[in-house]
């Protein structure tokens, strides 16, 4: 097994029915910070949703308000920004990286405070990631939080840390395919390649994410010496943001 290989986001999503919630964070050939994250949905309640973009926060809101079931792991803010970190997660552990940012304190010390979601038997997984902006360059941060047996007794929580190589990306999602239960994500974040495009990037990940179960998803590129970036939304649901 070559520990390096590299997979496309095709190859990694195509075919595959479930692989639940994914952060990306790599770097272009060019040198651009590349961030994605989408969502995907089994239920009534999780496909009713939408990302909403404002003021450089991209958070989940309700498509239709009246059939909104059980709103306490479904709506969140999935990107924040403090100072020279951007912050993207799968739930609200992101208002607890930036609360912990915001004291001096460190990411991987903000996520020892939480843990996986309580949704029995799935227990799904807290993914997490961090990209930081410095001196021209960045560096970026992934994390997992999942249950350690299947009766959710326990945490695991593992952390990654990574350099900015150019073209090179990883990918971290909540699950390994549809079940019952769903199974865990397993392992490192997989190597994926990062295209120097954005609307290729986005394209990539939304069309190979199974029709039925895609909900939406946020695409940035962002340069590592302006902070200026540019950015994709597509929403599922709508008249949300479609691809060119």
């Amino acid at each position: 097994m070559n520990v390096y290989e590299v997979s496309t986001l095709r190859e990694r999503l195509f075919g595959n029915p479930y692989v639940g919630r994914g952060v990306v964070l790599g770097k272009t050939p060019g040198g651009k910070a590349a961030l994605a994250y989408f969502i995907m949905g089994r239920s009534a309640n999780s496909r009713n949703r939408v990302f909403e973009v404002r003021d450089g926060l991209v958070r989940t809101t309700p498509y239709d308000a009246s059939k909104v079931e059980d709103p306490s792991l479904i709506i969140y803010a999935a990107l924040r920004q403090f100072e020279n970190h951007v912050i993207v997660t799968n739930g609200d552990q992101t208002d607890t990286v930036y609360d912990f940012l915001a004291r001096g304190k460190t990411f991987a010390e903000a996520l020892d405070t939480r843990c996986f979601e309580p949704d029995a038997p799935n227990f799904t997984p807290r993914i997490s990631g961090m990209l930081t902006f410095r001196g021209g360059d960045f560096t970026y941060r992934m994390n997992i939080l999942k249950s350690a047996d299947p009766l959710g007794t326990a945490c695991v929580r593992e952390n990654f840390a990574y350099p900015a190589l150019p073209g090179l990306g990883h990918f971290l999602h909540t699950y390994i395919t549809d079940g019952n239960p769903i199974p865990t994500f397993r392992g490192e974040p997989e190597r994926v390649s990062v295209p120097e495009d954005l609307d290729l990037f986005t394209r990539e990940i939304w069309e190979n994410l199974d029709a039925q179960n895609r909900v939406s998803l946020y695409t940035r590129y962002t340069d590592p010496v302006t902070g200026e970036y540019e950015e994709r939304l597509i929403n599922a649901n709508g008249e949300g943001a479609k691809l060119k």
